[in-house]
């Protein structure tokens, strides 16, 4: 078995330095572009299965990709869900006394209304479980914070 993990395309979110997860924003028609072109050289690997978390950019990462392949969506490799924190900037959130205390430990505390790393990273290994089973080439066009981070 070959497991291939792929990050999506870039985002407004990731130009912007934003915390982004649960938010469902596209890629940026650029970034799908030259994921095309890229993907024309074959450096990508196929496989017998393909997955993406269902997020809108991690299926038009996959379809730029590969084009009108086969995929089984599996919400459990969603990235983490920074809850109040979602689509604001270290500058929009540094004076904000939530955000001040999860970044005393922030590789374990939750979010606001949102997740921690440990949950998210346990979310993903479960999702990962169905991957596995099948015992196949695979191909899994996930987030960069989660399992490919």
């Amino acid at each position: 078995m070959k497991l291939t993990l792929l990050r999506h395309g870039e985002t407004e979110g990731s130009q912007k330095n934003l915390y982004y997860g649960a938010a469902d924003i596209p890629a940026l028609p650029k970034s799908l572009e030259a994921l095309q072109q890229k993907a024309l050289t074959g450096v990508y690997p196929t496989a017998e299965h393909y997955y993406v978390s269902g997020m809108t950019r991690t299926i038009q990462t996959l379809r730029a990709i590969y084009g009108d392949v086969a995929y089984t969506v599996l919400p459990g490799l969603r990235e983490m869900d920074f809850g109040d924190f979602e689509m604001r900037s270290y500058d929009q959130l540094k004076d904000d006394p939530a955000f001040q205390h999860w970044m005393t430990d922030s590789e374990h505390l939750p979010c606001p209304n949102g997740e921690s790393a440990p949950q998210t990273t346990a979310r993903n290994l479960k999702a990962m479980e169905t991957v596995l089973a099948e015992d196949s080439d695979a191909v899994c066009v996930i987030h960069g914070g989660g399992l490919a981070g």
